[in-house]
């Protein structure tokens, strides 16, 4: 049940739980787990068996390292229910991605997966500053994707009223952001800002929404675009992380008193990060590959999944008071990487450049192809309608283009080290998200 103090933790107990139980908890419920897939997925019993696993050897936390990983394509490679630790028969939900990139990877839940997994949504929102009775506004997709109804089921338990809005149809967004009240909205960092700025466009004031809240997740977003969503929409941006091989959303979540990392549920997912190359596992505070093993799964159980995600943990206490340890914002997933020239680089690192400077909005694409067997970038980045105003005319700007031109292009090679063509685009002119941002368009393979 949620407690209330000066901090509202929805489950005090659980999430203030002492280290040393937590990992008491964390051992006894891992040990659970590994006979559960052991026992009723064929895909594990193989792989611990090749690997000469010893389950009643575990007597310790750092005893995972020895057991594989798990994979994406071990997903796919037994798409549909090849993972599945029960019968179908016991199955009350399926989710599926979107499978762009060949097979969808498709999860199931049981009842108890389905109450685990609105407890944490619920401790999310409370971690956020939700209260019972608040009004969330859900623009999260629903569907396949575990995105709008993992967070919506979660704040029906955690007693708030929802706004199932879904993606899309901005305008009558916008219209049920005025008319319902809604004080907290989830959606992508993307959506959100495209949101805004159609707010503006639309000449429709800022306070005519109740908004003070936002709840943002499903893409990698920098520290810049946080600062450009608190600006335009006047409020608090909170980042949310899950993914559906683990759960969904609410695997971890950044509270509003700390605004420093992540909290991860640890009594039921345990993290590793470890090195993306060697798989060796790292300490506290090195970044690596985010690794998960949920602990109470009994549909989808997955062992030392890798996510593919960039980032660090850090065990110090927060503010709040919640004990388990928080994972910094996701720098990037490790397949987004684009390698220019020899250059290693995230979409997230130019983010950061581009929203540096003051006269660019946050609405860009990166344009990869490939010219005489090398790859070019080309970077597309929208001016803001007040550059636009101070110029004049967008198209008799030769000089003032230049030097903009020239300001991003130096701005870039001294913190990435990358040359790349940049092209300034008139304001409204880059493709707006109602979902997910296509940040990255590449036409290397037109050219082969």
């Amino acid at each position: 049940m949620p407690t209330k103090s000066d901090t509202f933790i929805w489950n005090k107990q659980a999430e203030c739980l002492p280290r040393a139980e937590l990992e008491q908890l964390q051992l006894k419920r891992l040990k659970s787990t590994l006979e559960r897939v052991y026992h009723k997925v064929p895909f594990y019993t193989g792989k611990f068996d090749e690997a000469k696993i010893k389950l009643d050897s575990f007597n310790s936390l750092d005893d995972i390292q020895c057991l594989p990983f798990t994979k994406k394509t071990d997903l796919r490679e037994n798409y549909p229910f090849g993972l599945f630790a029960e019968p179908l028969d016991n199955v009350r939900r399926i989710h599926a991605s979107s499978g762009t990139k060949g097979k969808p990877t498709v999860v199931g839940y049981t009842e108890s997966d389905l109450d685990d997994w609105k407890e944490v949504c619920a401790r999310s929102l409370a971690a956020a500053g939700a209260k019972p009775g608040d009004i969330i506004h859900n623009a999260y997709g629903y569907g396949l994707f575990t995105g709008g109804l993992g967070m919506h089921y979660g704040a029906e338990n955690f007693g708030a009223t929802v706004v199932p809005a879904s993606g899309g149809r901005t305008q009558q967004q916008i219209l049920l952001l005025q008319d319902f009240g809604a004080r907290i909205l989830c959606s992508t960092p993307s959506y959100a800002l495209n949101m805004a700025f159609q707010m503006q466009d639309h000449g429709i004031p800022r306070d005519s929404i109740k908004l003070e809240i936002g709840i943002f997740g499903a893409e990698p977003w920098t520290e810049e675009l946080r600062a450009q969503i608190e600006k335009v929409l006047e409020i608090k941006a909170l980042d949310i992380y899950g993914l559906s091989e683990v759960m969904g959303p609410g695997v971890s979540m950044e509270c509003l008193q700390g605004r420093n990392g992540l909290h991860i549920w640890e009594d039921y997912f345990l993290p590793e990060i470890v090195n993306p190359d060697t798989g060796e596992k790292l300490p506290y505070g090195e970044e690596g590959e985010l690794v998960f093993t949920s602990l109470t799964k009994q549909a989808f159980p997955v062992v030392r999944y890798r996510t593919g995600d960039l980032t660090r943990l850090f065990s110090e206490t927060c503010v709040c008071g919640r004990t388990m340890v928080r994972m910094e914002r996701v720098k990037a997933r490790i397949d987004d990487m684009l390698i220019i020239r020899g250059v290693n680089l995230f979409p997230s690192e130019i983010e950061k450049c581009l929203l540096s400077i003051e006269d660019l909005s946050p609405h860009y694409q990166l344009v990869v192809n490939r010219e005489r067997a090398l790859d070019v970038l080309e970077v597309q980045v929208e001016v803001t309608e007040d550059l636009v105003k101070r110029w004049g005319e967008f198209n008799n700007c030769g000089v003032e283009f230049e030097a903009l031109t020239m300001k991003i292009q130096c701005l870039m090679k001294d913190m990435l080290g990358l040359t790349a063509d940049v092209k300034l685009m008139q304001p409204r002119t880059v493709p707006r998200s109602e979902g997910k941002a296509v940040r990255v368009v590449d036409l290397r393979k037109e050219t082969k």
